[in-house]
């Protein structure tokens, strides 16, 4: 029985659109950034930097919610990097067991560790405040390039992150799918170059705890999913 132009016509755009869906497929990658779950310093509001508290009953079961999130996704990770903090290790260890992936091989290199809080580290919050002001400890916080007391600046974060993850993460996307736990300042450096987010709105951007952030890797470009 000999088909209309109108039903092969309609085949044929059906064609295209799978070999289109599938060129997609085949030449994406996924990067997945995750910060590290709820420490035993973030619950008792203390700056914590480079020291290195572990997780809380609730940053472990942020982190496998984490898990479970990116388990329904179907993303088959091929690397995991993270810093050289336990909480931020930890945190990827237990996303990758709650995903039935724990074998995956894993980097830890303390170019993703948290930004450096210098004399600020250690030291609750409120207090910090009583004892410099609300509007020094606000700037030290939020602006982009005044760093604390021997500490870093977000800048300062940004011009370590980056290079490395262009020298070592970035070959790795171009054919793997690539899992990234670390922390609030390291991962906010790095979604400021990925999404070319300026100086001034990268300060009021906040990364939550256990929540990943999912960009698809084409062409060499990158897309918030």
């Amino acid at each position: 029985m000999r088909k209309s132009k109108k039903s092969i016509s309609k085949n044929c755009s059906k064609l295209i659109q799978y070999k289109d869906y599938f060129k997609d497929i085949m030449n994406s990658n996924y990067l997945v950034l995750v910060r590290h779950g709820q420490s035993e310093w973030n619950e008792k509001n203390l700056f914590t930097g480079w020291r290195d508290p572990g997780l809380t009953a609730k940053g472990v079961h942020e982190a496998q919610a984490a898990g479970e999130a990116l388990k329904k996704k179907k993303i088959i990770f091929d690397l995991m990097f993270t810093s050289d903090l336990i909480r931020a290790q930890l945190t990827g260890e237990i996303i990758l067991k709650e995903m039935d992936q724990a074998k995956t091989e894993t980097i830890k290199d303390k170019s993703l560790n948290e930004r450096a809080y210098g004399d600020l580290t250690g030291m609750d919050k409120d207090e910090a405040r009583a004892k410099f002001g609300n509007d020094q400890v606000h700037i030290w916080r939020r602006s982009y390039d005044i760093s604390p007391p021997g500490g870093e600046s977000l800048k300062d974060t940004h011009d370590r992150v980056i290079p490395f993850f262009k020298e070592n993460i970035e070959p790795e996307i171009t054919s793997k799918n690539v899992l990234i736990a670390a922390h609030g300042n390291s991962l906010r450096a790095l979604v400021k170059h990925l999404e070319n987010i300026s100086e001034q709105e990268i300060v009021q951007l906040e990364i939550a705890t256990g929540v990943p952030i999912i960009y698809k890797f084409s062409d060499g470009s990158y897309t918030k999913q």
